[in-house]
């Protein structure tokens, strides 16, 4: 790694559940070259594929942690955690606060699930056993648009059903019970010492705009922007809005 591309200031993207790097690829490509960017594969999902004994968010929070090492990105990163990136990326600032530039959490919460959405993951792991992933990700990935892009988009709704199904079910099982136990996290957002951004969506059916509003208001540096025609993927749904103000985040806390 040239040390003149290793010293840019290093902004992290981190997909959610059953995405993969890929997701960010089309989002990332207009952003200045001044930024190092790097986006792996969470533990289990798109090529990362070896054996995975922990599915928990502090367990991915590690792996995190040995990536940066292995790209010798040695200061402090913005993250940039999309929806479980986020629960991985709050992991990561509890554990490692100093890694942390920046913090933006895109559809994703820092609270822990509540008994009903608990049940709901137990139904959804019951699911995958019976029919597999391919069935599940049939009827998962639609709700996730807000109403009115779920016809309008096509293309990426069948794109994300598509890396969804290449997701191993023990993956798939294994981070919703990892998503299920995860601990609430809002003293991280109380305590930040770096600036935070949440970007939430008005129709989002996993992370209520309400949770998100009062988000917002925790960190001693935050910022929000609520998108009203978003459900619960707002990099591909409100693509500019969501991408100027991660820009607007990376030059707060780099000086850009």
């Amino acid at each position: 790694m040239p040390t003149a591309v290793a010293s840019l200031p290093t902004i992290l993207f981190l997909h959610g559940f059953a995405e993969s790097r890929e997701v960010w690829t089309e989002f990332t490509r207009p952003f200045p070259a001044g930024y190092r960017l790097l986006a792996p594969n969470l533990l289990g999902h798109g090529t990362n594929l070896a054996a995975v004994p922990d599915f928990s968010m502090e367990a991915q929070a590690r792996y995190v942690v040995e990536y940066l090492e292995e790209k010798n990105a040695a200061g402090p990163v913005l993250v940039v955690g999309h929806s479980m990136g986020g629960y991985v990326a709050l992991a990561l600032a509890e554990r490692f606060p100093d890694r942390l530039a920046g913090l933006a959490l895109i559809n994703s919460t820092a609270l822990a699930d509540t008994d009903e959405k608990r049940a709901n993951r137990e139904k959804n792991i019951g699911f995958v056993e019976r029919h597999g992933v391919g069935k599940f990700m049939e009827s998962f990935v639609r709700p996730l648009f807000a109403p009115a892009n779920r016809d309008r988009m096509p293309e990426a709704r069948d794109w994300l059903e598509e890396i969804g199904k290449a997701t191993p079910a023990a993956t798939i099982t294994g981070a919703l019970r990892g998503m299920a136990a995860r601990p609430e996290r809002t003293a991280v957002l109380r305590e930040a010492k770096f600036p935070v951004l949440l970007v939430a969506g008005k129709h989002d059916v996993a992370v209520h705009l309400e949770d998100a509003v009062a988000q917002a208001a925790l960190a001693p540096v935050a910022h929000a922007l609520f998108l009203e025609g978003s459900g619960h993927q707002a990099y591909l749904e409100q693509p500019t809005e969501t991408r100027r103000a991660v820009l607007a985040l990376a030059g707060l806390v780099f000086g850009g």
